[in-house]
């Protein structure tokens, strides 16, 4: 099984309350397959509540990824915050289709949270990645050059002058 050091071994613990550390690089990434991140450092609290009856994991997770620019290709460290609820039950047999409580089979006596992990992860990256310098003018690049050099040169809503055919129905709206 891959990721080992995800291994929780719940068995031997005592009831109460359980705090596991891991520091997440880009080779826990690649181990999925996933190389949509130049680099990775996260730091992953994993607090886990033993009870007789179930287990409860909170998971968080804050860091950087490092990842390429949508815009510019410009690689950037995207911070990213993520946490997680899981509760993990007993019963008959393994079934992860709920995402907020897992049932392990009666006997079981550890658990992988590589899979939760990996996707909340995933998750907490922003669909559109934009480097920050762009939004405060300090990143310098060929791309955003090019790209200002070939915005339009007026806005439409810069002009004052009115289009006829668009004032009769503009006065439709102050005769109420």
């Amino acid at each position: 099984m891959k990721q080992k050091e995800f291994n929780i071994p719940f068995s031997g613990l005592k009831q109460g309350k359980h705090d596991f550390n891991y520091q997440i690089d880009n080779t826990f990434f690649d181990s999925f397959g996933y190389d949509e991140f130049n680099d990775a450092n996260i730091t992953l609290d994993v607090i886990l509540h033993k009870t007789s009856t179930m287990l409860e994991l909170d998971l968080e997770a804050s860091g950087t990824v490092n990842v390429n620019c949508d815009i510019t290709s410009e690689p950037y460290d995207q911070p990213i915050d993520a946490d997680l609820h899981l509760v993990v039950k007993f019963g008959e047999e393994y079934n992860d289709e709920d995402d907020e409580i897992l049932i392990l089979p009666h006997g079981e006596h550890q658990l992988n949270i590589a899979q939760y992990v990996y996707e909340m992860l995933v998750l907490a990256v922003p669909q559109k990645r934009v480097h920050p310098g762009i939004e405060d003018g300090t990143l310098k690049s060929e791309v955003l050059d090019k790209l200002q050099e070939l915005q339009p040169k007026e806005k439409r809503s810069d002009k004052e002058e009115s289009d006829p055919r668009w004032d009769e129905l503009k006065k439709l709206l102050t005769d109420k």
